[in-house]
């Protein structure tokens, strides 16, 4: 009596769970489809990718993808800008459904978040003070301070941990002994701390190429150093455990890639197409 007992229970629990499981499985865009709503969350100030434009608007390269994938959804787009530690920790819940917002996946993340489909490739770089002559590489910045977001790769970069979690990844190389790492919750911040000068309160910054030649471009006080440090993949990152939404999203981009809608938005903020 007991043994069937225990047969039966063992048997309802694993139905029970298989129900739970198919249930969380679709959970996400079943919600989607309910509420006529994605939720997209990005960083504020990332140009080109993110920022807010002269009308106070997010604008960019990864808000025009997440309208581009909320319009193939056939739903409306709310986007929100937490802190990009906030973001990477995963455990997103009822707040978010998708990060188009230039995450790269590594070890740790991946333990949070799933990451579907990769979207675009970029370089990682030194950047420094135009007035600083003397930073040829970041050997010359040992036991100097180095500005990076906070929670980014770019920090596991110096922390000598970046391990990139995706197909056919190269990880990254360390060629220096020690930095002083100088955390920034806003790369805007840090960038404006370096128009100070070097030594002043950072160095240098490491970036994404294309943001870097954003701020260079626009104000003419930094410069890159050298070659690029590291090869960034950067993928589309959901909350962990969702796979019917995880296929759906990597079908939608596959779709922006085919029919030339994730090259056109490329080229209309980079100049060139980084989607392939």
């Amino acid at each position: 009596m007991f043994q069937r007992q225990t047969k039966i229970t063992k048997t309802l629990t694993a139905l029970a769970l298989l129900a739970a499981s198919q249930s969380h499985a679709g959970a996400t865009l079943d919600h989607v489809q309910k509420s006529g709503v994605l939720r997209g969350v990005l960083l504020e100030s990332y140009p080109p990718y993110s920022f807010l434009n002269s009308k106070n608007q997010l604008d960019g390269f990864d808000v025009d993808v997440a309208k581009a994938v909320a319009k193939k959804l056939g739903v409306k787009l709310k986007l929100d800008t937490p802190s990009w530690e906030v973001i990477a920790a995963g455990k997103w819940g009822a707040r978010w459904d998708i990060c188009i917002c230039s995450m790269t996946p590594n070890k740790e993340r991946a333990q949070v978040l799933d990451f579907p489909v990769f979207y675009y490739n970029s370089p990682a770089v030194l950047i420094a003070n135009v007035a600083d002559k003397k930073t040829r590489s970041i050997k010359d910045l040992e036991g100097k301070k180095i500005a990076v977001q906070q929670g980014s790769s770019y920090e596991s970069y110096l922390q000598k941990k970046l391990i990139i979690e995706a197909p056919n990844a190269v990880q990254p190389a360390y060629p220096f002994n020690k930095v002083v790492i100088a955390p920034y919750d806003n790369e805007e911040l840090a960038y404006q701390d370096l128009a100070l000068g070097a030594g002043k309160r950072v160095d240098a910054v490491i970036s994404n190429l294309v943001t870097a030649r954003e701020r260079i471009s626009k104000t003419g006080k930094f410069r890159i150093v050298g070659s690029p440090l590291y090869q960034e993949p950067n993928w589309v990152a959901v909350d962990k455990g969702d796979a019917q939404w995880n296929a759906r999203v990597k079908q939608i981009i596959t779709e922006l890639k085919k029919d030339g809608t994730l090259s056109a938005i490329s080229k209309k903020w980079i100049g060139s197409d980084i989607t392939n």
